[in-house]
Parts: structure tokens; C-alpha cells; sequence
């Protein structure tokens, strides 16, 4: 007969070497304007998901991109400028 065990600590277990590394931080927190950005404009994109945009919504919308844009865009030079990156 097999015993059905589960996995509680196997699952929860949490290495201290699991931990991000000071380096993956740093990466997160300068992406982080644009994860905001890319959040926003799905917001937007949800909200006139079953609807026919309207002038403000349309407005909203390319707003929305040009700042995931521009987020994008300051990523990229500041990836491309810092020691290491690729010039």
C-alpha cells in the first residue's frame, strides 16, 4: 500500500540562497518606471475592452503607450551606458 504524504516542507522551504541577489534588485527596481507604464496602459486597454473608445479613452490609450515608450526608451540607454552594457 502506498502512503499519500505531502509536500508541505518541500513546498514552503524557502534556502536562504533562493534570496534575489542584490544585483537582481537593482535590475528590478530600474525596470520598475517601466512595469508601471506597462501596467498602466493595460488598464486602459482593459477598460475599453467591450466598449467602443471614445475621444478620452482614445486620448488615455496613446498616452498610455508613449509612456511605455519613453520607458522603454530611457531602459535602453541607461542598459546600453552602464558598465557592461551592450554599446
Amino acid at each position: 500500500m502506498d502512503h499519500i504524504v505531502t509536500v508541505q516542507d518541500a513546498v514552503t522551504a524557502f534556502a536562504p540562497w533562493m534570496e534575489p541577489t542584490d544585483e537582481e534588485l537593482d535590475a528590478i527596481e530600474q525596470e520598475s518606471p517601466l512595469i508601471l507604464a506597462e501596467v498602466d496602459l493595460l488598464d486602459v486597454q482593459i477598460t475599453i475592452l467591450d466598449r467602443v473608445p471614445n475621444e478620452m479613452d482614445a486620448r488615455r490609450l496613446r498616452r498610455a503607450r508613449n509612456r511605455v515608450l519613453s520607458a522603454r526608451r530611457i531602459l535602453a540607454n541607461h542598459t546600453a551606458m552602464a558598465p557592461g552594457g551592450a554599446a
